[in-house]
């Protein structure tokens, strides 16, 4: 059955925009006829659709056909997904189910076999994937690069396994996925040289110049807690065809806000090239992946969307091999029935489990910043504490609170830690998504508050809490512990809910959550606590 529409059709490659007709037969674009060589300012415009090249699909607490649903709304199309979380959680099982309920809605879905299960060997993970692993993946037609590759010091000494999963990958053309936060100069011309193609982790722009000059490709990030984009988008003037846009990690509030489209916008207040800003939502992930999604050619998939300006980049509707799958407000996603897959091994624990003795100061203590996922350090002395029956506990005066990690797939003692930028007055929160094994992690202004949210937790098998002097919530991630298996409109209502209520108990980071669950990610420097201990990312071990 032939489509045909009519609008301003926004050429990227030939950096044209005219009134074109589209002619769709079946999941293709038959023909393009040029109706007039000049836009008409009374259409809509035709654009290729948005791909967000580097994305954690678990981030958004959703399964893949629930994220779809809210994505199409903002024109996105594909992605390119790396199931690295549910791989440390279920291993290989858990990969199999991203892909298998991304599969069950038409929308691209672009999956990675994760590199780094587990990221590191300091921290207890529920799954292995060793070389072995990655190849079987790797050898899938529906696994489309290796990911992000976390282990750089491994890159960087030639760890044997580390560098079988790399030729693993180059033997079979698929590209490699960095990530080495504030590499630069010699270090990361090794690293580069070793395969990585891209890198999502940049932080300033002198890093991600220094990258972008040997060749890499740099992804410009803005998630809901890592963003990038001001530090970074002025790259995009000057490497147009190195720059793709990600948002790594997004909670479903932010994603119901917006996505890939919401950086055009603002790329374009930067006064960047139009065509460039394109190049880098639309074209530059599809061309580097080799991703199955159309560039609005005759003969290419028909993944397009219809847009009413190209300032603030509306979505009209959105198609997908000749289907339309967004339209006036409504997602025509269908919602998929989900089998939760879990692995959680761990009984509630008691006051005793968070006790810290009063001895051994001065501590080093982790410093969080808003809108990032490097921390610092900062050495606090007996004076900064609280001492209570013996045993240090938090300071919310000086909004020094108390951290702890509980193993949630075998049982082990906690490791406890403190944490200053939280803000937290009282009560606690804690969550089953703890990056990137995905222990349970808690901050709190009271050894009370912290056992209470963490059995919260506990007891649902998986999800958020919150907890202060009068109540309590939970959001359940009944599965693998980091996503729910309902529609993505009700848990975004959840999530805003208990987002709140955290921020209530005097936190002013921007996503309290967000930012708690990278507080156990070792692979990112300065200073980071496991379920083993606290570590020092940048020497590589614990203190």
């Amino acid at each position: 059955m032939e489509q045909i529409l009519q609008g301003n059709l926004v050429d990227i490659p030939n950096r044209n925009i005219y009134y074109a007709e589209i002619h769709l037969e079946g999941q293709r674009i038959r023909e393009i006829r040029h109706l007039s060589e000049n836009p008409n300012t009374a259409a809509h415009y035709i654009c290729p659709g948005f791909v967000d090249a580097h994305v954690h699909i678990e981030s958004s607490l959703l399964v893949p056909s629930a994220f779809a649903k809210l994505a199409v709304k903002h024109g996105t199309v594909a992605t390119i997904s790396d199931p690295h979380e549910i791989a440390n959680v279920c291993g290989e099982a858990g990969v199999e189910f991203m892909i298998q309920n991304g599969k069950a809605v038409p929308f691209k879905f672009h999956f990675g076999a994760p590199s780094c299960v587990p990221a590191t060997v300091f921290e207890t993970a529920g799954a292995v994937l060793d070389l072995a692993a990655v190849k079987r993946l790797l050898e899938r037609d529906d696994i489309y690069y290796l990911s992000e590759m976390m282990n750089f010091p491994g890159v960087l000494n030639g760890d044997p396994e580390v560098m079988a999963k790399i030729v693993a990958a180059q033997e079979l053309g698929k590209p490699i996925d960095g990530h080495a936060p504030g590499l630069r100069g010699e270090q990361a011309a090794h690293y580069i040289a070793a395969g990585m193609s891209t890198d999502h982790e940049c932080f300033t722009y002198e890093e991600g110049l220094d990258k972008a000059q040997q060749g890499m490709k740099i992804l410009i990030r803005e998630g809901s807690a890592a963003k990038n984009f001001e530090a970074l988008i002025e790259l995009l003037r000057t490497h147009p065809d190195q720059i793709m846009f990600c948002s790594d990690d997004k909670h479903p509030d932010s994603l119901l806000l917006g996505h890939i489209n919401q950086l055009c916008a603002r790329a374009l207040t930067h006064e960047l090239d139009l065509f460039d800003v394109l190049k880098a939502a639309c074209v530059n992930p599809v061309e580097h992946y080799k991703m199955e999604v159309g560039l609005l050619r005759e003969g290419d998939w028909a993944d397009f969307v219809l847009l009413r300006d190209l300032e603030h980049f509306e979505v009209e509707s959105t198609w997908i091999n000749g289907e339309c799958v967004y339209e006036n407000g409504e997602s025509k996603i269908p919602a998929i029935a989900v089998n939760p897959i879990n692995q959680f091994h761990c009984s509630p624990i008691e006051l005793p489990a968070v006790f810290m003795p009063a001895v051994g100061t001065p501590l080093p203590a982790i410093v969080a910043y808003d809108g990032q996922l490097i921390t610092g350090t900062r050495e606090i002395s007996a004076t900064d504490l609280v001492v209570q029956e013996g045993g240090w506990c938090s300071n919310p005066v000086e909004d020094l609170l108390k951290l702890v990690v509980v193993n949630r797939y075998q049982p082990a003692p906690v490791a406890k830690a403190f944490i200053k930028g939280f803000g937290l007055k009282q009560g606690a929160i804690a969550s089953s998504v703890a990056h990137d094994s995905h222990n349970i992690i808690a901050v709190g202004a009271d050894d009370a508050s912290l056992v209470e949210a963490i059995n919260l937790v506990i007891r649902e098998q998986g999800g958020l809490s919150c907890v202060n002097t009068s109540e309590s919530a939970v959001l359940p991630l009944p599965v693998a512990g980091l996503m729910s298996a309902d529609d993505g409109l009700e848990v975004a209502a959840a999530y805003t809910q208990i987002d709140t209520m955290a921020k209530a108990l005097g936190s002013t980071l921007s996503a309290p959550f967000m930012t708690l669950s990278f507080m156990a990610l070792l692979v990112i420097p300065e200073l980071k606590l496991s379920d083993r201990g606290l570590f020092d990312g940048r020497q590589f071990r614990f203190l």
